[in-house]
């Protein structure tokens, strides 16, 4: 069965920012996306919460080292799907909190950036069939990357200093949530999943069970989103149309 695209607003051009929690998160939910639009043109940059250093069953593994392998290997996966830049902020794995603190420094990414969309996973989203519940850190993510968008990003009495420092304000116009149990969108990426594959397998620090595991579930994954509309791969979204009528376009609370 298809399904009507995204609202005008959705297929914004211009810049755009992931904002996930682990270094391989971004490749696993959107990975297909974001190589789609970079190869289409747009400015995709991606900003990683955390550095990851508890990827290890290794009771004995430095977790300073696993952070640094897990940086290296985010770079190396924003090449493969043509990302413009890729950061990692740097809180250990597990710990992530929507303090203010981390809301700034989002903020201030899209406002670097200049962002009109910004992908994030659903932070409604905790339990997926009766098998998995969504880790912490997902979780938060989601809601610190929406109340960056709003009220933070285009609110000039949010974060003032990054006025004076030259930042101009950021007005995102969607907001595209993976990891969903209610999506409204499926886009079709059957022409960018092998990029998305191949941008988890620079992941090697995470694939004990080898990347022939992980392709077959996302493969699974992204037939059935596929068959929704018609494309042979698909990645399932949320879309958050914020380009007219918007909370997002209020300063008042």
């Amino acid at each position: 069965m298809s399904e009507p695209a995204p609202t005008a607003g959705s297929t914004t051009t211009g810049p755009v920012l992931a904002v996930f929690a682990h270094p391989d998160d971004a490749e696993i939910a959107v990975g297909g996306t974001l190589a789609k639009w970079a190869a289409a043109g747009r400015e995709v940059h991606l900003l990683v919460l955390t550095n990851g250093d508890r990827g290890s069953a290794d009771p004995a593994a430095d977790r300073e080292a696993i952070a640094e392998t897990r940086r290296v290997e985010t770079e190396a996966a924003g090449a493969v799907m043509g990302l413009a830049g890729t950061r990692v902020l740097g809180v250990h794995d597990g710990e992530l909190e929507n303090t203010i603190e981390i809301r700034e420094a989002v903020v201030r990414r899209i406002r670097e950036v200049g962002a009109r969309t910004v992908l994030s996973c659903d932070p409604t989203a905790w339990f997926f069939e009766n098998i998995y519940y969504n880790h912490t850190d997902h979780r938060r993510a989601g809601e610190i990357a929406l109340d960056a968008v709003f009220p933070g990003a285009g609110n000039p009495h949010f974060f003032a200093e990054h006025l004076a420092e030259g930042l101009s304000l950021a007005q995102v116009r969607d907001v595209w949530l993976g990891w969903t149990n209610e999506p409204n969108h499926r886009e079709d990426v059957t022409d960018h999943f092998r990029a998305k594959i191949d941008a988890l397998a620079a992941h090697a620090s995470q694939l004990a069970e080898g990347i022939a595991f992980f392709e077959g579930f996302l493969e699974r994954d992204a037939r059935e989103a596929g068959e929704r509309i018609g494309a042979t791969f698909a990645e399932p979204f949320r879309v958050l149309d914020l380009s007219e009528g918007s909370a997002a376009e209020e300063t008042i609370d």
